[in-house]
């Protein structure tokens, strides 16, 4: 029995020993796998979306700048000022400038994006979406999207408005957007059926791609609306652009703080201002340094190890005038 038991012993020392050999070479070599600078050799057309300088863009490419260090891919990017057409015209020269892969913003809609997609496609380039989806010309000719999933996103902050601010049956809103942008305005619908389920009457106010770059063109149509319609209690505003301006609007028609129930998407430093100031009081925040960071990272990943395109709902939750100190030094820093 004693011999027995020491020769079972032995043989368990050495398959302990045994595994304990082939764990350690299995952890050297997936160590001798990690590289730096692994992305190095794939060049990568990333469209940012807005102009250089403007509020949301800055976080995308912040976001975009950091995936590029941390991989060492070789990144040109693309400024847009959130001028569809001008995208269709660059998504064309970057197809044709036939990189790995680009990195494209849905706005242009997929009737204006879906034959360049098919020409990439032809070519070998991979194809990445962000911040607006185009789910039909994914399905067809691939890529991931990284962004906000913007019906629902829309309907939540119109829901989570109604809730905090307590306008409902009879009162009045604006929602402003640039409605003419249909697979952009997808969010904003979403957000005027929420309120218009609760009763209350939406007076839409149309914006133009020149007033995201710079929101003090808005001054005119938003004091015009305010001012023909003076009861309105809640506004909701397409972007961080706007709602960051929110301060502005209202000393145009002399209103104060908490006067109006000012509510839209993204943070910001001039947001988080206007949150300290009692300006705004709830946005919903998509998480742009992701929409950078992540189809930059999902690229190299297709290219280098042959992985399957992500695809990551970016809308993470709301701030509002009392959870806003958790971001705000993040959003000083161009992260939120």
């Amino acid at each position: 029995m004693i011999r027995n038991s020491l020769s079972h012993a032995l043989r368990t020392s050495a398959a302990v020993a045994l595994t304990v050999f082939a764990v350690g070479a299995a952890s050297s070599a997936s160590a001798e796998a990690l590289r730096d600078d692994w992305c190095k050799d794939v060049h990568i057309r990333f469209f940012v979306g807005g102009a250089e300088g403007d509020g949301f863009g800055t976080i995308v490419y912040n976001g975009a700048k950091q995936a590029q260090h941390d991989t060492g891919a070789q990144v040109d990017f693309v400024f847009s000022g959130w001028q569809s057409e001008k995208m269709v015209q660059q998504l064309r020269e970057a197809v044709a400038s036939a990189p790995d892969g680009i990195a494209m913003m849905g706005h242009p809609g997929p009737a204006s994006i879906e034959p360049l997609a098919e020409d990439a496609a032809k070519s070998g380039i991979l194809m990445m979406y962000q911040n607006v989806d185009v789910p039909t010309v994914r399905a067809k000719f691939g890529g991931g999207y990284i962004g906000a999933n913007l019906e629902p996103q829309g309907r939540a902050l119109g829901a989570e408005a109604v809730r905090m601010s307590g306008i409902g049956a009879g009162d009045k809103a604006i929602v402003v957007a640039d409605w003419a942008q249909e697979n952009r305005v997808i969010r904003e619908l979403g957000t005027v059926a929420a309120l218009e389920e609760a009763g209350v009457e939406v007076i839409k106010l149309t914006t133009t791609p020149e007033m995201a770059g710079d929101p003090n063109l808005a001054i005119p149509v938003i004091s015009a609306g305010l001012l023909a319609n003076p009861d309105v209690k809640l506004i909701a505003y397409p972007g961080g652009q706007m709602l960051g301006n929110a301060p502005t609007y209202m000393e145009s028609v002399d209103k104060k703080p908490g006067d109006i129930f000012n509510i839209g998407f993204d943070t910001s430093p001039q947001i988080v201002d206007a949150f300290e100031k009692g300006w705004v009081q709830l946005t919903s925040d998509q998480q742009p340094f992701l929409q950078g960071y992540l189809p930059i990272l999902s690229l190299c990943q297709q290219k280098v190890y042959g992985l399957g395109a992500m695809n990551v709902d970016t809308g993470a939750g709301f701030v509002n005038g009392d959870n806003y100190g958790t971001v705000a030094d993040l959003a000083k820093e161009g992260l939120r």
